[in-house]
């Protein structure tokens, strides 16, 4: 085998390597979107059927912080239209978001 062929076998590894680990991102993703519209629905079978960080094991903070901010966001839209619409079901859910941050913290 030639030194050419080594290299590009090498780069054809790291491709299917980047090719899994971004199509296992996208599958998680659309897992947490999948769980977080059920959630609102209040049609969630098992609370602990999904991760919410499934990128944990790779490190990627930026997803976390990202995840982080739109909690956050979401539980102060809530929180500042709660009067507007005085939802139980709102209620409970910025309840259940607010828990879920504080565990995540």
């Amino acid at each position: 085998m030639d030194q050419k062929s080594i290299g590009t076998d090498r780069n054809k590894n790291h491709l299917a390597m980047i090719i899994e680990r971004s199509t296992q991102d996208l599958h998680d993703r659309v897992n947490m979107q999948k769980y977080i519209l059920l959630n609102v629905l209040g049609k969630v079978k098992d609370r602990t059927a999904i991760s919410l960080f499934p990128v944990e094991s790779t490190g990627d903070e930026v997803t976390r912080t990202l995840f982080r901010k739109v909690l956050t966001e979401t539980i102060e839209v809530l929180e500042e239209t709660k009067k507007a619409f005085k939802s139980k079901r709102l209620e409970e859910l910025r309840k259940r978001l607010m828990d879920v941050l504080k565990e995540t913290a």
